[in-house]
């Protein structure tokens, strides 16, 4: 594992470099979800899979820029699903984005998960890497340094809901609007990386993306970012669930498969589960 996580922070440096020089105008190419690829998404893949190139451990990677998976080591035992930039659209206004890797033993999916990371591009770059514990490290000049390990509070104070909201369901709307009158602050983005760091370094709240009518099996990915930030938020003591199931517990079709997610701290993801079981059928 240490291997893979000196890699990551390889990565890390390269990217940081990518995002300050780069070109981050539009490809000629789409990825998997048929959008069309900027020029920095396409390097960051690139710098990713070159480095996990060089490790002997990992044997498969599975990219959201790439339609199938790729072996890259056959005597490896690490299966590692990543994100190279998550939220790409964003740096052309200079808002935070972020990496996320999934990390699994034998084969792709919740149950071989054994560890989890994101890296967030912001003023500061900073990793959070989840194995035992959930432990923030901060980058100080080309290395990085441990900081502190997260932990959630039993209830927060952020509320972070995504999708749009015409295609929400009535009783999500309402659900999300109690927040909002129970004092929560609105904070979000339109990155998922920069917006549930912040609900874990400010002590808890509630991240959503519920299935909705264009996205009824939701939109973000189960092995890309999904399993990756429920493994995290588990670790740092909160929850996720998919709006009754925990995430963790989910099954995967395909590398590409979506879920509903709801990622938080106890009280608001109880709170998650007690509308949605009134609202099952």
């Amino acid at each position: 594992m240490t291997d893979i996580f000196s890699a990551i922070q390889r990565t890390a440096i390269r990217i940081k470099d990518a995002i300050d020089t780069k070109d981050i105008g539009y490809s000629q190419q789409e990825n998997s979800s048929g959008e069309t690829q900027l020029q920095l998404d396409i390097k960051c893949d690139m710098i990713i899979e070159e480095e996990f190139s060089h490790v002997n451990s990992i044997h498969t990677i599975a990219s959201e820029e790439k339609e199938r998976e790729v072996l890259l080591h056959k005597d490896g035992k690490y299966f590692i699903a990543y994100d190279p930039l998550d939220g790409s659209s964003l740096i052309d206004v200079n808002l935070s984005v972020g990496s996320i890797f999934g990390i699994y033993e034998g084969a792709f999916g919740a149950k071989n998960m054994v560890a989890s990371c994101y890296v967030v591009f912001g003023p500061r770059v900073e990793m959070v890497f989840a194995h035992n514990k959930t432990k923030l490290h901060l980058l100080q000049g080309k290395e990085f340094e441990f900081v502190k390990e997260i932990r959630l509070n039993e209830k927060g104070k952020l509320n972070a809901p995504g999708g749009t909201q015409q295609n929400w369901k009535p009783y999500h709307k309402e659900m999300v609007d109690s927040f909002f009158n129970e004092g929560y602050r609105l904070r979000y983005s339109g990155g998922m990386v920069p917006d549930l760091h912040q609900i874990l370094l400010k002590g808890g709240g509630l991240f959503s993306y519920p299935n909705t009518s264009d996205k009824p099996d939701g939109k973000l990915r189960k092995l890309f970012e999904v399993f990756p930030f429920a493994f995290i938020f588990k670790m740092a003591g909160g929850e996720a669930i998919d709006g009754s199931v925990d995430l963790m517990e989910l099954e995967y079709a395909h590398i590409h498969d979506t879920s509903a997610c709801f990622f938080g701290s106890k009280y608001e993801i109880q709170r998650v589960r007690e509308v949605y079981a009134k609202n099952k059928y």
